[in-house]
């Protein structure tokens, strides 16, 4: 079977150039607090996500929307595709996660491989060590930044895959069976850890010390980022932890931010970059992730069409937000309030939610993170890339 024919298949199987120059601007938070005093985009810029991408991907030369796919389509992971093929019909969201991965053109066209790629081509190579000069080098990133962009893509689908693994002891009737929640957990568990030993081995493959370092410990915080999510998902229906926005937006760097914001710092490494440039691309990569994150939690509160039983996350930004305003004791009343039959009422609480000030505050936030990142972009020279990476920004911080 060809890749082109494998690829048609896939759906169907899961059911369905110069030195960085130094700039200094740190404005404080106070004077990007508002809406009003968000640094916006040009009217030459692209708004839509994908024509963002896209045009970033022409950029980079590498068609990020497969970018892992020497792994996903390797004769083991095709193995246990072929097992995945027996969820079709149950509720085991390994499913979902596999759909997703495939058809979810919105937040899952490898972005963060995509943003490694971007980041090392706006900086370039390094003018102080020419010592990787005989690397091989195409459309201005070496190999081995390539490779980085890879790893990272990897080690972001292997969690995702190992975040729909299911708490077998709080299974209800209206989960599905047993013995399907039971396999499914195998089959993510064995996938997931099949992408992690690649992206262990790719690393291993890069031979730099201080980049295994950094993803290192960007997986040991996503570890516990997830952990820390996952407690609080456990805890969501007692609604007895008020983790505040400061624990929110620690927890939720170490979950989604630390990967990318690390990644980028690995990318800088790998060119030889001094520390200055590596802490810039780390800062870009790092509030790029947050605001990504923020723009998430936001969509069950600002998309028009959204069904009123959609469940949101009662720990996103918007809802955290929120409370933070209102109050524990009032919070709890609201609640209580949203409550029917032993129910918690989602389309009565999002309203409640969109009429306080928890939403604006929460694109305040992000486009705050979104202006930080536009900061640290201001140390590399003027380029496609670094255009496209101010592009990224624009599209995850506009709301209107």
């Amino acid at each position: 079977m060809s890749l082109r024919q494998l690829l048609l298949r896939l759906p169907r199987y899961l059911g369905v150039s110069g030195s960085p120059r130094r700039l200094w601007w740190s404005p404080s938070l106070d004077t990007i607090s508002s809406v009003g005093s968000w640094r916006g985009q040009s009217s030459r810029s692209p708004v839509h996500w994908n024509q963002v991408v896209s045009e970033a991907e022409k950029i980079v030369g590498y068609p990020t929307s497969f970018m892992s796919l020497r792994c996903l389509l390797s004769d083991e992971l095709s193995n246990i595709a072929m097992q995945v093929r027996k969820l079709v019909g149950t509720q085991h969201p390994l499913l979902t996660t596999a759909r997703g991965l495939v058809h979810d053109s919105r937040h899952n066209l490898q972005l963060r491989g995509l943003v490694v790629l971007l980041i090392s081509k706006a900086a370039g190579p390094s003018s102080m060590n020419t010592s990787c000069q005989n690397y091989d080098m195409v459309s201005g990133i070496y190999s081995c930044q390539r490779s980085l962009a890879e790893i990272t893509e990897l080690i972001h689908t292997a969690l995702l895959v190992h975040r729909g693994i299911v708490n077998l002891n709080e299974l209800q009737s209206s989960d599905g069976l047993l013995k399907d929640m039971q396999f499914g957990n195998k089959i993510a568990i064995l996938s997931g850890d099949f992408l992690l030993a690649n992206a262990c081995n790719g690393l291993a493959l890069l031979q730099n010390t201080k980049v295994v370092e950094l993803l290192a410990s960007a997986l040991m915080d996503l570890v516990q980022g997830v952990y820390h999510e996952n407690s609080a998902l456990a805890k969501e229906n007692h609604i007895t932890e008020d983790i505040g926005i400061s624990t929110w937006k620690k927890q939720t760097f170490l979950s989604h931010g630390a990967l990318l914001a690390k990644s980028c710092q690995a990318a800088m490494e790998l060119a030889k970059h001094d520390a200055d440039v590596q802490d810039m691309a780390f800062q870009y990569g790092k509030h790029m992730a947050m605001s990504h994150k923020i723009n998430s939690d936001l969509q069950p509160f600002i998309k028009e069409k959204t069904s009123d039983s959609m469940a949101f996350n009662l720990n996103s930004a918007p809802v955290v937000l929120h409370q933070e305003f209102l109050g524990r004791d009032l919070w709890i009343k609201q609640i209580g309030e949203a409550q029917e039959k032993g129910r918690l009422d989602y389309a009565k609480l999002r309203e409640t939610i969109k009429a306080g000030k928890g939403v604006t505050s929460a694109i305040d936030l992000c486009r705050y993170h979104g202006n930080k990142a536009l900061e640290a972009l201001e140390s590399f020279p003027p380029s496609e890339a670094r255009s496209a990476l101010e592009n990224i920004v624009f599209a995850v911080t506009r709301f209107s």
